[in-house]
């Protein structure tokens, strides 16, 4: 049967489950948290990703951080800028990420140990202005690619770490267009 709109009703499909079952299934289990039975994602393999995710964004924190404060020369002073912009919002995605895996009962992975190797993006310093625009750049399509494929493996089982990381990679893509923007001004 057809509403007005057109669209196909669903003949005796309740639209939630029962307030009597969903107040059981809440009481079981209780000590996971916000991870309730409808979790539909393998949870080890989520939050393994998002350690990765982790420290990626801490080494483009830290190569950011150097990238700031070794600026030099006629364009140093707008671009340090850019470069300290965009490690304080990798921080802010590192600090969304953590928060993220403590949620789904795991532990966030800041152990500076194997860093590097968790990490996605390498932590390359650059010996000029223009390397280190490069090198944000080669680590920012590094992250674009990385996270959409976090977001193709969780897809609908976990609704939540999606929007977070389709929220993340919209600002790397931003970063994206503004490093390879400063290059055009610059010049490569």
């Amino acid at each position: 049967m057809a509403d007005q709109s057109g669209a196909q009703a669903v003949p005796n499909k309740p639209f939630l489950t029962d307030i009597k079952t969903l107040r059981e299934r809440a009481r079981k289990h209780i000590e996971q948290g916000a991870v309730t039975e409808g979790y539909s994602a393998d949870r080890d393999t989520v939050v393994k990703i998002l350690n990765e995710a982790l420290a990626t964004e801490i080494v483009c924190v830290l190569r950011y951080k150097r990238h700031y404060f070794m600026a030099s020369g006629i364009n140093a002073e707008s671009v340090a800028t850019e470069f300290l912009q965009h490690a304080n919002e990798e921080q802010g995605h590192a600090d969304l990420i953590a928060q993220r895996i403590v949620q789904l009962g795991g532990a966030p992975n800041f152990n500076p140990d194997g860093l590097t190797t968790r990490s996605h993006a390498e932590y390359v310093e650059g010996e000029t202005l223009i390397d280190m625009i490069k090198e944000d750049l080669v680590a920012e399509r590094i992250a674009i690619d990385s996270y959409r494929e976090m977001i193709n493996y969780v897809n609908t089982d976990d609704p939540t770490t999606r929007r977070m990381l389709e929220g993340i990679l919209a600002m790397e893509e931003e970063h994206a267009d503004d490093l390879n923007n400063l290059l055009e001004k610059i010049g490569t």
